[in-house]
């Protein structure tokens, strides 16, 4: 399995930007679909996002659908989440995933592989 390891997890005024990053180990790690998933507290862990092996296809849930932006770079193993426009609701920590196959709509099952997570707070 993949390694993962997020970063760029932060506090932040609502309006505001961060950019967040996954690094994944391992020299396979384009064979991987990645996504991005968040858990604020008291909450169920959701998905946000997903990118396939290419970066051709991209997924997002509707609460972030035009503020996010996920993306990939296989040449240096990382998947970043550009969040814009950031909300209160938004406050979670964030969870980079990673799935050999590719699902339309992701769910959280699909994915066998987790990092860590990286805290969000969004302030108001």
């Amino acid at each position: 399995q993949v390694q993962l390891v997020e970063s760029g997890g932060g506090l932040v005024q609502a309006g505001g930007s961060l950019r967040l990053s996954c690094a994944a180990s391992g020299r396979t790690f384009s064979s991987y679909v990645v996504g991005w998933a968040r858990q604020a507290p008291g909450k169920a862990r959701e998905f946000v996002a997903r990118i396939s092996w290419s970066g051709a296809s991209t997924y997002y849930t509707d609460s972030v659908k035009g503020r996010f932006t996920i993306s990939r770079a296989n040449a240096k193993n990382t998947v970043y989440l550009q969040m814009n426009s950031l909300k209160p609701e938004d406050t979670a920590v964030y969870y980079c995933a990673a799935s050999r196959e590719l699902f339309t709509t992701p769910r959280l099952s699909d994915f066998g592989s987790w990092g860590q997570g990286t805290q969000v707070t969004v302030s108001s």
